[in-house]
C-alpha cells in the first residue's frame, strides 16, 4: 500500500448500514458535494481532484458495499436501489438534505436511479446538480470490457471461479486498456488498485457486483425519462478516447438529453478523466457550477 493510499484510509470514517460498515471520507466546508465512484475500485479514484473540490465544498466520498474499504458481504442484495438507499442514509445521518453530485462509471447508474426516484417524488435528499464523468449512461452504445463480460454474463458458478482465479496481470491489462495512451496509470497506482480490489477478499465478489452493469436494461427507459424531464442542472464531462464510454457516449447524450451540456476533454483522455486530466475536469466542473450557481 502506497503512503498516499494509507493516508486516504487513515482519514476515513465508518457508517453502519444494513449489517455492514461503509467507509467514507467527509471533509471540507460549504455546500455538500457527493462523489459516487465506479466499478471495480472505490472513492480513491477521485484523489487527484479532491483537494481542489475541498476549496469550495464539503465533500463526501463513500465506498459502496462490496467495494473499496467498505464491508464486502456475500449475501448483501447488490442493486441500484440499495446503493441509492445507502447514499441517502449516509447523507441524512450526516445532517445533509441538499447535495451536488459528481459521478463516474457505475456511479452514473446509481445517480440515474437516484434522479429517477427524485423525479418520482422522493425528495428526502434535494439534488441540486449532477455532473457525470465517463460511464455507461446508455446501454445501447456502451461497450463493456471483455473481463466484465466474462465475470458477469457467465453463469454464476463460472463467475465465482473466475473472480477467485483472475490474476493481477489480467486486472492491470483491463484497467490500462481504458486509460488514454498518453495518460497510462503508474505502477504505484496499479498496485494500489490491486490492494483496493482485494481488501476484505473483495476480488471474489467482482462477478456479483459487475452483474449490475448488465441489469440496467430494465431501468433504461425510466432513467432516460427522468433525465429528459428534470430541471436539475446536469452536465457530462467526457474523456473521448475511452473505448467503453467515450465520444460515442457523449454523442448519445447529446441526442437524448434536451439542451445537453457535454464538455469534451482532450482527445487523448480515456475512461478515468479525474485521474488522467484532473485539471481539465476541475476547470469544466467549475465552469458548470458557475453557469448555474455563480460560485466563486
Amino acid at each position: 500500500m502506497s503512503p498516499e493510499l494509507s493516508n486516504w484510509l487513515k482519514k476515513g470514517n465508518y457508517f453502519p448500514y444494513r449489517d455492514c460498515t461503509i467507509f467514507y471520507r467527509d471533509e471540507g466546508k460549504g455546500e455538500c458535494l457527493l462523489l459516487v465512484h465506479g466499478y471495480p475500485y472505490n472513492g480513491y479514484d477521485f484523489k487527484e481532484i479532491l483537494p481542489a473540490l475541498l476549496l469550495h465544498y464539503r465533500v463526501i466520498v463513500p465506498d459502496m458495499p462490496g467495494m473499496g474499504f467498505s464491508d464486502k458481504p456475500t449475501q448483501y442484495p447488490y442493486s441500484f436501489a440499495n446503493h441509492v438507499n445507502m447514499y441517502k442514509s449516509l447523507l441524512l445521518h450526516s445532517g445533509i438534505r441538499e447535495v451536488h453530485i459528481l459521478a463516474h462509471d457505475l456511479g452514473n447508474s446509481i445517480v440515474q436511479e437516484m434522479l429517477a426516484q427524485y423525479e418520482e417524488g422522493d425528495t428526502s435528499i434535494k439534488i441540486k446538480s449532477i455532473a457525470f464523468l465517463n460511464g455507461g449512461l446508455f446501454t445501447d452504445v456502451y461497450r463493456p470490457r471483455l473481463i466484465q463480460v466474462l465475470l458477469s454474463r457467465s453463469p454464476s458458478f463460472i463467475g465465482k471461479v473466475l473472480s477467485r482465479l483472475i490474476s493481477k496481470k489480467s486486472i492491470e491489462k483491463a484497467t490500462c486498456s481504458v486509460f488514454g495512451k498518453n495518460t497510462q496509470p503508474s505502477r504505484e497506482l496499479l498496485n494500489d488498485f490491486w490492494i483496493i480490489l482485494n481488501h476484505n477478499k473483495g476480488k471474489s465478489l467482482a462477478w456479483k457486483i459487475g452483474r449490475l452493469v448488465f441489469e440496467k436494461d430494465t431501468c433504461q427507459q425510466r432513467w432516460i425519462r427522468a433525465m429528459q424531464q428534470t430541471n436539475i442542472p446536469m452536465c457530462f464531462i467526457n474523456g473521448p478516447a475511452d473505448p467503453n464510454s467515450g465520444l460515442h457516449m457523449a454523442k448519445r447524450y447529446s441526442e437524448l438529453i434536451p439542451d445537453a451540456d457535454v464538455r469534451l476533454l482532450r482527445e487523448d483522455i480515456g475512461h478515468w478523466p479525474q485521474l488522467e486530466d484532473p485539471d481539465g475536469v476541475i476547470e469544466f466542473y467549475r465552469a458548470f457550477q458557475n453557469q448555474h450557481f455563480h460560485t466563486s
